[in-house]
């Protein structure tokens, strides 16, 4: 009994030194583990600017984008060809003669687009004054600028014969230019104006859409500067008085870019 007691308290003495040299070590680790939890991040709360950038707002916004550029066009280059019609005293004064023109239209997306237009047409001209007694023939040039925003109507929801048109509304303004060649009457008379622009078209893709088939119909409204005036040269008086608009039918041949 005498050497069991010794025995007992060095083994309760080294048990007592070894709790105390594991402390540290396990004071150490759990203040490791402590720091490496506050280290973590969520990753959902993580922002990179190179990988999350995006110039989408909307996942709509990118699907439109990706249609138009699968499907859309950038601009088109038209060839017209067709008539031009007159309103009013104008109708009586120029006869209807054949317009031929171009176009540029640049597509801001599949709805919206920017026409650019240029139209001339020569027309035979007559008028009387002093009541008929004296009557004057000749030819009269009209040429235009044309600046229009068109809009493509939606036919996504026809029947599929028709989903391939595309019709179109446009509206926009236009410079007028017109010279008048009269028998009788010395030199040329120019003059110039703006109108506005109404009208609408169809289009009819070919070639598998690379090329189009358009038909347009267009309303231009004038005021040029010899309107309600009565005399020629300032002393003959017209028989009436030359008033009216124009308007012009027209077949496009336009290719998509």
């Amino acid at each position: 009994m005498k050497t069991a007691a010794p025995l007992f308290r060095i083994f309760l003495l080294a048990f007592l030194l070894g709790l105390n040299l594991l402390s540290p070590a396990q004071a150490l680790a759990e203040s490791d583990h402590k720091s490496y939890l506050l280290a973590q991040v969520d990753p959902d709360e993580a922002y990179d600017p190179f990988t999350d950038y995006s110039e989408f707002d909307e996942e709509s916004d990118e699907e439109a984008d990706i249609n138009f550029f699968r499907n859309g066009r950038f601009f088109t280059v038209g060839l017209a060809g067709g008539m031009r019609g007159f309103t009013g005293n104008f109708a009586n004064t120029y006869e209807g003669a054949p317009t031929f023109g171009l176009f540029l239209t640049y597509f801001f997306d599949l709805r919206l687009a920017m026409s650019l237009g240029f139209q001339t047409g020569d027309h035979a001209v007559k008028f009387s004054v002093n009541n008929q007694s004296k009557t004057y023939t000749g030819n009269v040039s009209i040429t235009s600028m044309n600046f229009d925003l068109k809009y493509y109507m939606n036919t996504q929801n026809v029947t599929r014969g028709l989903a391939d048109l595309n019709p179109y509304i446009l509206g926009g303004l236009a410079q007028f230019y017109r010279t008048y060649t009269i028998a009788g009457l010395d030199g040329f008379s120019r003059d110039s104006t703006m109108g506005f622009d109404l009208g609408a078209g169809l289009e009819i893709p070919l070639m598998r859409k690379k090329a189009y088939l358009g038909i347009q119909g267009t309303y231009h409204y004038v005021n040029f500067s010899d309107e309600n005036k009565s005399y020629v040269d300032g002393t003959e008086k017209l028989d009436q008085n030359i008033t009216g608009d124009f308007y012009n039918l027209l077949f496009i041949l336009g290719m998509n870019f």
